[in-house]
Order: C-alpha cells, then sequence, then structure tokens
C-alpha cells in the first residue's frame, strides 16, 4: 500500500509539468531575403544596398483568439541599411492583427498614405499535408506540415524615371513546424489551420523565415482586442485605396517630376 501511495503522489507531482499550455504570449524573429535587380547604380552604392532584414514580432494567443503585434527594430541597420545613409525600408502592413481563431477573420490596423485603416479580412485556408519529420524547437517536440500557395504579387520598379508596379504569378512552398503541446492553432501568417502553435514557418525556399525565440504562458488576456482608431474598411476595398496611391505615386514620380532618370532601374522584391 505504501508503494502505491508514494506512485501516485509521484504522479501528481509530475502531471502539472506535462500540463498543455493553451494561452501564453510568444516573441518571434522574421527574416526577409532581399532580392534586389539593379541597372545603372553605382557599385559602391549597390553594394551597400541591405541584403536581408529581420524584424521581431509578439504573439499573445488563447484558445479563441490571438494578437500579432510588431516590436521595436532588431537591428540598428533595418533603419538606414548598413552603415546608415538614411535608407529605410518596410514590408507589410503587419504591426497590429487581431484574430479570430474560431471563425477566422483577422482585423488588422495599416496606414495609408498618412490615414490609418480598421481592414477586415477572412483567411484564407491552404491544404497542408502533415509530415512524420519532427524536431525540438524551444524545448517541445514539433511536426513538420507542408502546404503549397498559389498567389500573386507586386514588381515595384524605377525605369526611365518612371515607377512601374506589375502584377505577376507567385507559387510559393510553405514548410510549418508546430507543436501539438499547445494545441492552439496560433502562429504567424498561417493560424486557425494546423492543430497546434506554429514555431517556425519557412516559405519559398528561405526568402521568408518566422523562428519562435521564446514563450511565456503568461499573458494579459484582455488586451488582445480588435484594433482600433481607423477607418473601417473590408480588404478588397482596402486594395483599391492601395491601387489609388501607386498610381498617385507613379504619376508624381513620372519622366519629368523629379523622377531618377539616366535609364536607371531598380526592382525590389521582398518574398
Amino acid at each position: 500500500m505504501t508503494r502505491i501511495l508514494s506512485c501516485l503522489c509521484a504522479l501528481l507531482l509530475v502531471a502539472p509539468a506535462f500540463a498543455q499550455v493553451k494561452e501564453g504570449k510568444v516573441t518571434y524573429e522574421r527574416t526577409i531575403q532581399l532580392q534586389m535587380r539593379i541597372q545603372g547604380m553605382d557599385p559602391n552604392i549597390a553594394n551597400n544596398m541591405p541584403r536581408s532584414r529581420t524584424d521581431r514580432f509578439e504573439l499573445s494567443f488563447t484558445p479563441g483568439k490571438q494578437l500579432w503585434e510588431a516590436l521595436p527594430d532588431l537591428e540598428e541597420g533595418n533603419e538606414g541599411g548598413p552603415g546608415g545613409g538614411g535608407f529605410s525600408m518596410r514590408f507589410g502592413n503587419d504591426e497590429l492583427i487581431f484574430t479570430n481563431l474560431e471563425n477566422g477573420i483577422a482585423t488588422s490596423k495599416q496606414e495609408l498614405a498618412g490615414k490609418s485603416y480598421i481592414v477586415t479580412d477572412t483567411l484564407k485556408k491552404l491544404s497542408w499535408k502533415l509530415s512524420d519529420e519532427s524536431k525540438e524547437i524551444l524545448g517541445m517536440k514539433a511536426r513538420k506540415a507542408t502546404a503549397t500557395r498559389i498567389g500573386t504579387r507586386f514588381n515595384m520598379q524605377m525605369e526611365n524615371g518612371e515607377m512601374k508596379r506589375t502584377q505577376v504569378a507567385d507559387t510559393a512552398v510553405i514548410n510549418a513546424w508546430f507543436t501539438p503541446e499547445i494545441p492552439v492553432a496560433a502562429g504567424p501568417e498561417f493560424s486557425t489551420q494546423l492543430p497546434g502553435l506554429i514555431l517556425e514557418l519557412e516559405m519559398n525556399k528561405g526568402r521568408v523565415v518566422y523562428k519562435a525565440t521564446g514563450i511565456n504562458p503568461k499573458v494579459n488576456v484582455a488586451s488582445i482586442k480588435e484594433p482600433k482608431g481607423g477607418k473601417a474598411i473590408s480588404s478588397a476595398d482596402f486594395a483599391v485605396e492601395r491601387n489609388k496611391m501607386f498610381e498617385e505615386m507613379r504619376r508624381n514620380f513620372g519622366p519629368g517630376r523629379g523622377g531618377p532618370g539616366g535609364g536607371r532601374q531598380i526592382v525590389i522584391q521582398s518574398n
């Protein structure tokens, strides 16, 4: 009887260590490899153009909702490029995104032409293939899942003093590592889609990589809420507004309007 009681006590002591976390806070690093094509530019300037950018984010989550927030720049070179020089780059409108994990509705706060918008969108789900491959991330077992995203992206370029924006086909292979030990469908980019928290995400052969760098089981649940302070708009209508802005930029930077000339062409792709 004494032996049985001892075993029961041991199990009770060990059980909390294996209790599943269902809410918390995760920090991520995102690294983007920049694809650049430069014509007519001074080689010294071209060599100083950044080839990648690293940003930090914080994800707060519960079983039913998550909040994705950008953190201050990790590297001084993110603002001003290597050695300064005033070169600055920002990618995407992903600084504040609230996601309802139960209905797949995302609400983000985005800035455009000096105005704030509250953009609502329905998350588009991919067809994921779960793998038996696994590895340890932050002390937890993570499983691999793979999907293919077929869509489009925009290329921005300045050619002969005129800004051009062209839409091109974009097919990306996505590898996600999620942990069933945290059975919440949260994570960067593809929340609501996998049976566990996404700890790592790799897209387009490493051109975009997210990595979880820390997990804290403590979170202020009340802070996980929809952003406020902007014009409410659908993602489709926001795309229309964004296209108007790019068209205005194209006109303002056209030939004879102060845009760079001399046949110089710069193309920058972030993903």
